[in-house]
């Protein structure tokens, strides 16, 4: 017979409930952050050079160019904004919220330029990249303090996914409706600004920012910082790893409007493919979640690396793939490719934490703009390479291709990730973390 609960523990089981809910509702308000940041981080990996080759006409040589220069000014502001975060004052809540409608206004900008106008492309887009830093790394950073323990980073990771695919989905449908609707790139731009600047001053007001003993009574000198990055082996390895993790996703989802368009002459279903991408991360994030806070997020990463090291290579075996073949390839990917994400980001806090328990420095916002620097030199490298490989199989924007053209179009969006999933693999092996690693050292 079921032993009846008492008033007092159905009461005290209430409050346990009503407890855990009011620690995940900040949680959840501050992932609905990656919202606001992806409508714009979207705009730029899904359209920007698609706009710049085909809307302000510039050699795809140039078009990657720009966009690689802007990519490597963009890591390099990533690091500024990190060490400069680390030895100011400022709460990262306030920096968020102060940074919001700058950071929407460039947005507007570096979609609102002359045709051919390749050096005020460059420009706007470095005004954005900057503007895009000193936001969103005391975001990132943020991360450390309200989410202390991994499974409650894994959540928090998760939760961001689920919000960034939510505005993948919804960029990769509306940015073209709305230049239709709008006539420009800019006017449609500033309807989705008109959504993430509110939503980030919201969450600056709303969300608390626990201060952590160590930061309030010791900010190192930036070498000092950079020496001890370079000493933690969990931060240097998930570096590493995350690299080869986004020129993977990049090199795939760039590659998707140029095969729709060109490879299989469907000039709509290029984003139709995207919002069907985005919905494979919608579908996923909760599956790696899952994965993650019950194994670990490297076990969690590795079930991603296999997953999708195997989907091209089954893809290639097909003589002659429509867009529904392909539209399910590049679903299954995004999918493996949220695992990627949602580790390496559930990692990162952690290899924090591991850094400050083997050296005694807790290094936060400098290691989060470091890992953003080596991401956008990774993600420059794939853009270039775009641009490059492109150019030099006599890509031309808008007219029929060249069957060498067509060629490097397939191989780039295949055989490329291939590459760099496998030496992804590599790098997460040799990453020292594991689910009770740091349990083990708050027990110490």
């Amino acid at each position: 017979m079921a032993e009846l609960s008492s008033p007092s523990s159905s009461s005290a089981a209430r409050s346990s409930a009503a407890d855990v809910a009011g620690a995940r509702g900040p949680l959840l308000l501050f992932s609905a952050g990656d919202f606001a940041f992806n409508i714009y981080w979207q705009a730029i990996s899904l359209y920007l050079l698609f706009y710049y080759i085909d809307a302000l006409a510039l050699p795809p040589a140039t078009a990657g160019l720009v966009f690689m220069i802007g990519a490597i000014w963009d890591g390099v502001a990533d690091f500024c904004a990190g060490a400069a975060v680390e030895r100011t004052r400022f709460s990262y809540r306030s920096l968020v919220g102060w940074g919001a409608l700058p950071l929407g206004l460039a947005f507007v900008a570096m979609f609102a330029v002359p045709a051919s106008a390749a050096l005020w492309a460059l420009a706007t887009q470095a005004v954005f990249r900057t503007a895009y830093a000193f936001t969103n790394i005391p975001y990132a950073a943020w991360t450390t303090r309200i989410a202390h323990s991994s499974a409650d980073r894994s959540l928090v990771a998760g939760f961001r996914m689920g919000f960034g695919a939510a505005a993948g989905i919804l960029v990769a449908l509306a940015l073209p409706r709305l230049v239709e609707l709008t006539g420009s790139y800019g006017a449609a731009t500033a309807v989705l600004a008109a959504i993430g600047v509110p939503l980030l001053a919201a969450i600056a007001w709303r969300v608390p920012e626990p201060m952590p003993v160590a930061v309030t009574v010791d900010r190192p000198r930036i070498p000092t910082a950079l020496m001890a990055l370079g000493r933690n082996r969990a931060f240097v390895t998930l570096n590493i790893a995350a690299a080869a993790a986004s020129a993977a996703t990049a090199l795939t989802s760039q590659s998707v409007l140029y095969f729709f368009r060109y490879v299989l002459g469907d000039l709509h279903g290029g984003p139709r493919a995207l919002a069907g991408m985005a919905v494979g991360s919608l579908v996923a994030v909760p599956v790696w979640t899952l994965l993650a806070r019950a194994h670990g997020a490297r076990i969690a990463w590795l079930g991603a690396g296999l997953l999708a090291i195997g989907l091209p290579v089954a893809f290639a075996l097909i003589a002659a793939p429509g867009g529904t073949a392909t539209a399910a390839f590049l679903f299954a990917m995004q999918a493996a490719f949220v695992g990627f994400g949602l580790a390496s980001w559930t990692l990162l806090p952690d290899t924090v934490d591991w850094g400050e328990a083997k050296g005694g420095l807790r290094v936060e916002a400098l290691a989060f703009g470091t890992f953003a620097l080596v991401q956008k030199v990774a993600l420059a490298g794939t853009g270039f390479a775009i641009g490059a490989v492109y150019q030099a199989n006599g890509f031309v924007a808008g007219v029929a291709q060249s069957p060498d053209s067509l060629r490097a179009i397939r191989w780039l969006m295949l055989a490329g990730p291939v590459v760099l999933i496998a030496a992804m693999l590599v790098a997460v092996i040799a990453i020292p973390l594991r689910r009770d690693t740091l349990a083990g050292f708050k027990r110490a």
